[in-house]
Parts: structure tokens; sequence; C-alpha cells
């Protein structure tokens, strides 16, 4: 672009943002949260800015300084039932409200003495926190349900041309910047923006506070009530969960609020745009911390999380490295080195390029070890000294220290057109008291540890899923197959590549096994064991299969589709 072309569009783009600036006058800001709040406050008044506060919010800013003018004074009432009533009345809600460049509204205003308020900076009552614990009273948690404020925010958004409105500290900094550079007005966009935002978080609030109250009262509480669907003709939810299902029921309503952390460079390929949010969830991947290499991508977030989720499902010391968030490899040992050896043992081909997980604090000895060959992300709890050294020498390699999720109970997400489907993560765990021994044969002490140890596998690949291994390491997986069979010779032919012998190994399917077949074809690699969940209408076909091959084979009860 020459710079005659950049000249007249910084004048355009100028000449429009100059146009559709807003000079802001007046500010009622009455927030929970302080964060920033004085900071806010102080700035604004050096921009001569008259501020209207709120109770406990003007006692502060007095207290350090600010001058404030009361709502009380504003509408001519006290704030009164505890808190309750303040900012309810049509002195506020009019000076928001009121068109400025509508001659009927400007000419009520000023018949009853309204004055337009320019920005509105509001955070609601801690509804959210206040319910995190799980002893709180309901009556304590309805009194932290905020009315004036989503009243307020709606109000003030409606009226996003003429009214800027602030319900995040973290933009707090944002809006002073461009106050800064245009002398005390903010843009038509960016008042566009905040109301954009300001309705998000007013939808998230209502939401979480209905998702709560369907759990706090039960369907006999509101037998009075015929069944309800604000969604039109859809059929209404049955709350009564069936033998078979699970104890517990998912909410009818289910609010997520994200709040973005960074853009990413594009999606899962270059012609997709994408970016990183939070859900509020401590720890995990999204909240790492980086400590060496370049951005994170799209795709170096979904295979660490992979990663992630299956060190942190062992106990032990252990290895995990991915690719395409499958594992190539998994190794446990009596350190990182021995892990981490055998990990990448089980396919060092697929290896190149992956990511490297241990749920250990990482070595020096090891960290030598992962630089060996080209590697995108390497994560852990921690990082010695030395270790980051290492890492460092590789420009390019990304080290993630990754603190453990405090989220119980966790839901996971997944888009469809039209819809969303919800679950509970999958948490399932395994020991040997629930494995059921269902052939003639016996496994030993060592083969159900290593059955264990697939079995933990074996629910992060993806379905189909086949996983071959002894007690400390995966000796070939197959994943991700349209059938079962494919997935046992994918899995063997792994194996085959990496020179690890399959003998006395076992198996272990994310699923029944609808055939005999898959028995028929693990029986001739030299397998010494399979686990199963069973369930089939085969299973005494496959049963039989096993004892004719004397096979040991256990069943789990439970599955672990990863789609």
């Amino acid at each position: 672009m020459s710079s005659a072309v950049k000249f007249d569009r910084y004048f355009i783009l100028r000449n429009y943002f100059m146009t559709e600036l807003r000079k802001i006058r007046r500010a009622l800001i009455s927030v929970s949260d302080k964060t920033g709040v004085i900071e806010l406050a102080r700035e604004l008044n050096g921009f001569d800015v008259k501020i209207i506060s709120t109770g406990g919010t003007a006692k502060t800013l007095r207290e350090n300084g600010i001058d404030v003018t009361e709502v009380s004074e504003i509408t001519g009432f006290p704030e009164m039932m505890n808190g309750r009533v303040k900012t309810l009345h049509p002195k506020i809600h009019g000076a928001f409200l009121g068109l400025r460049d509508n001659a009927q509204h400007l000419e009520a205003m000023k018949t009853h003495q309204i004055e337009p308020i320019d920005l509105v900076v509001v955070n609601l009552y801690p509804f959210e926190q206040t319910i995190e614990s799980e002893d709180v009273p309901l009556e304590e948690a309805i009194e932290q349900i905020d009315i004036g404020g989503p009243a307020m925010i709606r109000s003030a958004s409606k009226n996003w041309r003429d009214v800027a409105v602030l319900t995040d500290a973290r933009l707090y900094e944002t809006v002073l910047e461009e106050m800064r550079e245009t002398g005390g007005s903010l843009s038509l966009e960016t008042r566009r923006r905040l109301a954009t935002l300001a309705y998000t978080r007013t939808a998230s609030y209502d939401l979480t506070i209905s998702s709560y109250l369907a759990k706090q009262l039960s369907t006999e509480d509101l037998d009075f009530l015929e069944p309800f669907n604000p969604l039109g003709n859809l059929s209404f939810i049955e709350t009564g969960a069936e033998e078979d299902e699970p104890d517990a029921e998912l909410a009818d309503y289910v609010s997520i609020e994200l709040a973005k952390i960074t853009d990413l460079r594009y999606g899962e390929n270059p012609h997709q745009k994408a970016a990183l949010y939070e859900t509020g969830e401590s720890g995990g991947i999204a909240r790492a911390e980086q400590l060496h290499g370049k951005e994170m991508s799209f795709n170096n977030y979904l295979d660490a999380e992979a990663a992630w989720r299956i060190v942190s499902d062992f106990d032990e010391l252990a290895c995990a490295i991915i690719k395409h968030t499958n594992p190539s490899g998994v190794g446990t040992g009596e350190n990182n080195e021995e892990a981490y050896r055998r990990a990448l043992a089980t396919d060092p081909v697929s290896a190149f390029g992956g990511i490297v997980a241990f749920n250990r604090t990482v070595d020096a000895q090891v960290a030598e070890s992962v630089n060996e060959i080209f590697t995108e992300v390497v994560l852990a709890p921690e990082f010695d000294r030395e270790a980051l050294e290492i890492f460092k020498r590789k420009k390019n390699l990304r080290v993630l220290r990754v603190k453990k999720s405090t989220a119980e109970d966790a839901l996971e997400y997944h888009t469809i057109s039209g819809g969303m489907l919800v679950q509970n993560r999958d948490d399932l765990k395994i020991t040997k008291e629930d494995l059921k021994i269902v052939t003639e044969k016996q496994p030993t002490e060592e083969q159900i540890r290593a059955l264990l140890f697939a079995w933990k596998v074996c629910k992060h690949v993806k379905s189909n899923a086949i996983v071959f291994a002894n007690e400390f390491q995966t000796v070939g997986v197959g994943a991700g197959q349209m059938n079962r069979v494919d997935s046992v010779r994918i899995a063997a032919m792994r194996a085959g590549r990496a020179e690890l012998t399959l003998e006395n190994s076992v198996l272990a399917s994310d699923a029944f096994f609808p055939f005999r077949d898959n028995i028929d074809e693990a029986a001739k690699l030299g397998i010494a064991a399979i686990i199963q969940p069973g369930g089939s209408i085969k299973d005494d076909e496959v049963i039989q299969a096993a004892n004719e091959h004397e096979l040991a084979m256990v069943l789990t009860g439970a599955r672990h589709f990863k789609h």
C-alpha cells in the first residue's frame, strides 16, 4: 500500500470516528467487585466527568478523595430495603434510555429534569462465587441475585449509540486509552462492542441463576406448575431418570461464560479464525503458563489437552507422547527418563513433531532426551531450572507449566448444527476389584497390572481403539478405525515397525467385541490377556474364542468411546 493511500485512509477513518465520537460527561459507577475502580474514577475525574454512585462504591470512592454524587441525591429517594431498591428510578433509567437525537425524548428529559448519563460502570452481585460453596443456604444465594445492576446494564446497552457500558474491570484500561486519544470521548464501534459484551454478561448471569434454582427446587416443589418450555414447540424435558441412566441429571439450562484470553493465528487450518477463551475453571491447559517458545496454535492446544488428560489419569510417574490427539506412546517408570524412553519406543516415527507430557517435575536428564528429536510442546506441572535452560536451546519449543484443574463434575461441550451436546467428563476409573474374569485361564498379577495400564491409555484413544501394552508401556496403538479388526492390525503393525514384541503382551479394547474375529486375530500375535467392557450379544462366542486360544479375559462393565 502506497504512503498516499495510507494517508487518505487515515483521514477517512479519522473523519468517520470523529463524527461518531461521544463525549463522556457523566458516569454512573456501581460495582460489587471494586478491582480497578479507584484508578478508573480518578482518571475520569481528570476528564471532568461527573461521577454518580451508590452505597458501598460511593463510600470507597470518597475515601480515596474522589468527588461523588450519590444516586439518592438524583432520585430524591433514599436507598431502601437493605439496598434492594436504589437505582430503579426514571431519573436513572431515563438518563440511560433517552435518545440524544430524538426531540420528544429530549423534551421529556428537560421537563422531568433528567440529565443524560454517558457511561455506566456496573458489575453484578457475586452470585456465581456465592454458589461455589455447596452448603450455602438458598436464602443467602438469593440475596446475591442482582436486580438493579442487570436492569441498568440492559437499559444503557439498549441505547449503545449514546451510552457506553462497562461490565468487566479488565476493559477499564482499554476504554481509558481511547479516551486519552480522543480527549475524553468514545467511538461508536467501542460503544457497540461494549454493549454486546454487556448483554452477554447479563444473559450468562441469568442462566447461572436459573440453572442453580433448577437444581435447588425439586419437581415436587413445583407440582403446581404445568410443564413449561420457553423454546417453543420442543417437547418438555422429563427430569426423572430411568434405572439404566446415570443417577445425576444435567440441568435443563446450562450457562457458559467465556472470556477471551487471546486471539490465535488461525484455527485448525489457516483459513479458519480462532481464539482461546477461559471458562473460569482454575488450572488446566487454557490457564497454563508458557515458559518458553513461540505462540501456541489451535492444534497445539488440542494436543496439549489430550496429553495432559492422559498423564493426569496416572497416580504413578508417567509420560505420554501425543500426535493429533492420540497417544503415539505412553510409559511409566522409576524416573522421567525411563518413562519417556518407554513412551518413545512405542512409535518413534510418529513422535516426531509431537507433544510430550509428564505428570512430575521435569529434570535435566529427560530434557536432554526430549531435545534429541523435534518436539512441538512439552508440558508438566513443574520444571527444574536446568531443564528449562536445556529446553530454551530450542528456540521454537513451547514449554508449558500446567496446574491441575480444580473443577469437579466438569462438563464437556460439543457444538452441532443448531445446538450443543453436553456431557460430564469421562473420569471413570477402573480398579482390580472392578474386573470380572470370564475365561478359564486366570490372569496373573503382572497381567492384571498390564491390563489396567492398557485400559487407562485406551480411554484416551479415538474409537475404535485398540491398545497393546505390558505393565510399563504401550507396545502398539490402533486408533480411529471404522472397524475394530483394522485397529488390531494397525496396532500390531506399529509394534512391528518399532521392533516391539507382542508376545505375552495384553490387549485393551475401548468397547465390546461384536465378533470373535478380533480375538482370533489377536491370538495370532501372541497376546496373553484381554480387557474389554463386555455387553455384546456375542459375548459367549467371544469368551469361547478366548478359551480356545487359552487367553485370559476380564470385563470392566464400562466402555470408553472417544469420538
